[in-house]
């Protein structure tokens, strides 16, 4: 029987991307016509799953205009939805290309806040919904206002149903989330160094840290992102250090994403460690290789794993 999976983003986004000939203070500045794109952790994570053939549902929170207009792009991409409707407007970014200087300036929104009221509903229904998930998904920010303990109920919840956490967020959230103990997270630097208590980690360190999560009984597998040089994965038992590829990148929105549903696709169909790091990298590196907001294609993706894997 196929492995299922649920994505949650609390905090989702429609992104507006466009174009502009140059950036320059106090000139109204002509932008091309603008594409709409659905954004947000989860969001993203699931529609990279369909471009690899994989099927999941998505969990969001979806208010306004904004919201309805979220909605519709997910549909138009035929994707499994499980809206929660809220009071307060679903937030939006905004990225425009500088094309004079092929530079990209990405302006992101903090949205609304979820009421009290509204983050125990979403507790009391996200284990009711069906089928129960074999891999969870929570990934993105919080709403602004949200205490990190929230999260720690929600991978409580799953970790209770026998479900996998995999999380990707930051600050206090993932700090706060890990305490419960997860499948996997995917941490850069930064956010490692966040967790174990330290102000910076140089390269050298970043082994002895991941190892202490593992052993702290707090993620099972902790894939470090290391930008344009690539991942290392750890296991209890490996550590797997993996290069990214070269390409042309055009914009960094959504690779991360990208990685973790990389990730995910080889989970599901129960990869090995090697595979699944692969997998992630390939498909980080083939989103930046798409202008503006869009996420890889699945050729691109293809292409890049049997590089990696040659």
């Amino acid at each position: 029987m196929d492995k299922t999976i649920l994505t949650i983003t609390l905090n989702p986004s429609v992104d507006k991307s466009s174009s502009v000939q140059s950036i320059v203070p106090e000139k109204k500045l002509r932008c091309n016509s603008p594409i709409y794109e659905p954004g947000g952790g989860g969001v993203n994570v699931s529609r990279a799953l369909k471009r690899l053939g994989v099927v999941s549902d998505i969990f969001f929170t979806s208010g306004g205009r904004t919201g309805r207009l979220l909605e519709k792009l997910l549909k138009d991409e035929e994707l499994n939805i499980f809206p929660f409707h809220i009071t307060s407007e679903t937030r939006e970014n905004f990225i425009v290309l500088d094309i004079s200087t092929n530079k990209q300036y990405r302006f992101g929104f903090p949205g609304e806040e979820l009421m009290q009221e509204q983050q125990k509903e979403i507790l009391s229904i996200l284990p009711t919904i069906n089928p129960c998930p074999d891999f969870v998904v929570i990934s993105g920010s919080l709403p602004p206002g949200t205490n990190p303990n929230f999260l720690r109920r929600l991978v409580n919840i799953y970790k209770a149903m026998g479900t996998k956490v995999i999380i990707d967020t930051s600050g206090e959230a993932l700090k706060t989330a890990v305490e419960e103990g997860v499948f996997l997270l995917k941490p850069n630097i930064g956010e490692l160094a966040f967790l174990v208590g330290k102000e910076k980690l140089e390269e050298t360190d970043i082994d002895q840290a991941a190892r202490l999560i593992i052993s702290q009984d707090k993620a099972e597998i902790v894939v470090v992102s290391l930008g344009s040089q690539g991942a290392v994965l750890f296991s209890e038992s490996e550590k797997i250090k993996i290069a990214a590829p070269v390409v042309e990148v055009k914009s960094t929105v959504g690779a991360g994403d990208s990685m973790v549903a990389g990730m995910v696709s080889v989970l599901v169909k129960g990869g090995n460690c090697k595979e699944v790091l692969s997998m992630g990298i390939a498909c980080g590196s083939a989103t930046t290789m798409t202008q503006g907001t869009g996420l890889f294609t699945k050729e691109n993706a293809k292409h890049l794993f049997d590089e990696i894997c040659k």
